[in-house]
């Protein structure tokens, strides 16, 4: 395996000196993305945020700013990113308002009706099920929760499957393909939203629709 093909495979699970490489450009090359996919839950309220697959933290960080009375739980299976991510909110952790836990999404290490907010940003191409994994969010939701899912691609664009070749496991889906995986996970709705130019992708799935979006 050549070098560029070892280090965006880092991508699926960060690990040494690629791994360490990865996560720290993902903070800067995920940003406008993840950002725009934040755009989507500004009428939301969270207390409590689980950030899944967590990166290099940069996403945990923007949704302490964005929810300043929220908790934010940053969770990834990957030893390298859970240190980067401490370390890039090492504050965050002093002030009590961020936890960081090594973990995997097909085991949630919490207890059922935990969260108010699941956030899953460029992640689940690699996610297994993913209907299992995604029941485990709906598990750890509360009722009326949102589970926000951003993609730097929206599996409409022929030229994203370059990627399938480059990085083993990855799987790219489209809006219709995460609905049905969603709807088969117990989520009551599930709203789609596409960037169709830069071709990025954000899906909110509700757990038992309050209407907490309103005309989102």
């Amino acid at each position: 395996m050549g070098i560029v093909k070892k280090l965006f495979n880092s991508t699926r699970k960060p690990e040494g000196l690629l791994g360490e490489l990865m996560v720290k450009s993902m903070n800067k090359g995920h940003a406008a993305v993840s950002d725009w996919g934040m755009e989507h839950i500004t009428k939301l309220h969270p207390s409590k945020i689980i950030d899944l697959g967590c990166g290099g933290g940069r996403n945990a960080a923007e949704l302490l700013k964005r929810f300043p009375a929220a908790t934010v739980h940053a969770l990834d299976y990957s030893e390298v990113s859970v240190q980067k991510t401490k370390q890039f909110n090492q504050q965050a952790i002093k002030n009590g308002r961020l936890q960081v836990t090594h973990a995997n999404v097909l085991n949630l290490p919490f207890s059922a009706d935990t969260f108010d907010l699941a956030t899953a940003f460029e992640t689940v191409y690699f996610w297994p099920g993913p209907t299992d994994s995604f029941r485990e969010v709906y598990r750890t939701l509360r009722p009326g929760g949102v589970f926000l899912i951003v993609n730097e691609v929206d599996g409409e664009n022929p030229r994203d499957s370059r990627w399938l070749s480059v990085i083993d496991g990855m799987r790219i889906y489209n809006g219709d393909q995460l609905t049905r995986f969603l709807t088969k996970a117990g989520f009551s709705k599930v709203i789609v939203k596409r960037d169709a130019k830069r071709h990025w992708l954000c899906v909110l799935a509700i757990r038992d629709d309050a209407g907490y979006l309103g005309n989102t």
